[in-house]
């Protein structure tokens, strides 16, 4: 499955952007991939891994601005269309798995 956040934080003043800033280098710190502007995403093996993460990001979040999580399955996640634009090389949208022994 995968955890979306997508967010829409102030960067008015210097505290803003600040807390803009933070937000950010702690999702990439936690493993999460750009996506597109202010969407971000990360694959969690189950449910339960999942809530984990999105827990986590609940005890770094800013003080404004708007957070918002959705988790999918990775069929959906797979059935995503582009409308205009292409899928980047950073996510991996295959519903392949890789082992690695």
């Amino acid at each position: 499955m995968r955890v979306m956040v997508m967010f829409d934080l102030p960067t008015v003043t210097a505290e803003d952007k600040c807390s803009y800033r933070m937000f950010r280098k702690k999702l990439i710190k936690d493993g999460f991939l750009m996506m597109q502007e202010s969407i971000y995403v990360k694959i969690a093996i189950n449910p339960a891994a999942g809530e984990g993460i999105i827990n986590r990001v609940e005890k770094y979040k800013p003080k404004k601005g708007i957070i918002q999580v959705l988790t999918v399955t990775e069929k959906q996640f797979e059935r995503m269309r582009f409308i205009v634009g292409e899928p980047s090389g950073d996510i991996v949208s295959s519903a392949e798995r890789l082992m690695i022994l």
